[in-house]
């Protein structure tokens, strides 16, 4: 029996034991600054308060692991998971530093100690990062990958590793009945079902390549294969993942869920079903339109003067709009057109005739959405969210596009992750309108309340650089 050692278990480590050794860096740094940031009791007992505090590292790193190892991630996980180790670890020093002692000035220390520990630790993961990719595109800690079964789903998975050669996937190619169609070049047919059998009956006399992960998807009728695949996988420290079938072009996108004792599987699961999720959100939404609906306050009178001016008509335009679950409400923005019959049809365009000057810069701006912050306050909206379409809309592309009503599983933002990655605006071609659903589905699927920040946080930036899109 051959094993195999884990190499992103020493990657793990090392970035453990480097988070300790910036920690230490850090508390040296503070202890030789001279300033009256550093309370007095800290020099006085600098070995009580390093033991404390690689102590709390040590608690943090328990609660928040690394995840740079992981091939496929993100920035934004990664930054997500740094700030929680900082606040955590600072956390469980400020109380155990504080059942010791009654000096004070520990709490302003900790205002410096927190962003000075986040950065560096951010900073050495930006690099720890950069290291560990660049050394699996030169063939260090790679993954050797198979694939059984003809089915296009296999591809859809082959791509998203062959999209960036930094993961260390090395495909080896795969196993079916038939040749795939439009299969890519880089992925190598490699034999029937058969010569799958032959591989792996000589595996288990060691005479074969050693594989780390195998990507299966063969239809359940095909159980016996299917079992001894995962046979093989057990006995030579193999992963072993089922990839969901496709249905024609359409894509099972099936995760998890506990049912009792069972483990079932849903097409669709939202982060946002949870209550506290939901109550973050919500939280959040509340506050945040508060203090908008505050500050906008004395503009008002301002900009109503000038609708009334260079149009006339209400100051606010009100729409019926689908909203969560299908639900029908009534939407609120300043009215950036001329009053017309075609407003609960028809799109705005770019050279549309309907715009009056300050309606298109407000349309430009965004300024226009802001009425809806109100929608937010009495639950309507969230300020962020897939875009509320109007009901025209909704009952056209229902029809066309398969999946468009499972946006409605959240509730419609101000803004959205399709707005802010290029997919706002005129939907002159379906396919447009396919991938700003598609945006909008991923959103829902993927939430968290960092991402509602980044978006919102791209969407202030077109207050000063107006979207090209936004007619």
């Amino acid at each position: 029996m051959k094993y195999y050692s884990n190499g992103n278990e020493i990657i793990k480590l090392i970035v453990r034991l480097g988070d300790f050794v910036l920690l230490n860096i850090v508390l040296l740094f503070f202890y030789n600054l001279k300033s009256d940031i550093v309370p007095v009791f800290f020099h006085n007992n600098i070995k009580m308060i390093i033991l404390i505090a690689n102590f709390s590292m040590f608690l943090a790193q328990n609660f928040i692991t690394p995840i740079i190892h992981q091939r496929i991630t993100t920035f934004e996980k990664i930054f997500t998971r740094v700030f929680k180790l900082t606040i955590i670890q600072s956390a469980t020093l400020f109380f155990f530093t504080k059942l010791i002692t009654e000096a004070g000035g520990f709490f302003h220390f900790l205002l410096f100690y927190v962003p000075t520990l986040f950065l560096a630790i951010f900073l050495l993961r930006g690099i720890e990062w950069f290291i560990l990719k660049r050394a699996r595109q030169l063939g260090i800690n790679t993954r050797s990958i198979l694939f059984v079964g003809d089915d296009p789903a296999n591809i859809l998975v082959f791509r998203e590793m062959a999209s960036d050669p930094s993961t260390g996937y090395k495909v080896r190619g795969y196993y079916a009945e038939k040749q795939m169609e439009d299969c890519p070049e880089s992925l190598r047919y490699l034999g029937n079902i058969s010569d799958l059998k032959d591989f792996i009956k000589n595996a288990e006399e060691g005479n074969n390549i050693h594989i780390d992960e195998i990507f299966c998807s063969l239809s359940q009728d095909e159980s016996e294969t299917i079992v001894k695949i995962m046979q093989y996988c057990d006995k030579h420290i193999t992963h072993f993942f089922y990839v969901p079938r496709q249905f024609g072009n359409f894509r099972l996108n099936l995760k998890p869920q506990q049912f009792g004792d069972q483990t079932i599987f849903t097409n669709h699961q939202e982060p946002l079903a949870s209550p506290g999720n939901r109550f973050i959100k919500r939280s959040f939404d509340i506050i945040f339109s508060l203090i908008v609906c505050i500050v906008l306050l004395p503009f008002i009178p301002i900009i109503a003067l000038i609708i009334k001016k260079q149009s006339p008509g209400p100051i606010l335009f009100k729409q019926a709009r689908t909203g969560l679950n299908g639900k029908t409400f009534t939407c609120y923005k300043f009215r950036s057109m001329h009053v017309n019959d075609n407003a609960d049809m028809q799109q705005a365009t770019l050279d549309d005739p309907r715009k009056f000057p300050f309606g298109n810069f407000m349309r430009k701006c965004n300024i226009d959405e802001f009425p809806q912050f109100y929608n937010v306050l009495i639950g309507d909206m969230s300020i962020v969210g897939p875009r509320p379409h109007m009901l025209h809309h909704t009952e056209v592309y229902s029809s066309l596009i398969d999946k468009y009503m499972v946006r409605h599983f959240s509730k419609p933002g101000i803004t959205g992750y399709a707005q802010v990655t290029g997919y706002r605006g005129e939907t002159k071609e379906l396919w447009q309108m396919e991938e700003r659903i598609r945006r909008d589905i991923w959103y829902i699927e993927n939430w968290t309340f960092w991402l509602d920040i980044k978006i919102i946080f791209l969407t202030f930036t077109s207050l000063f650089i107006p979207d090209k899109k936004a007619y």
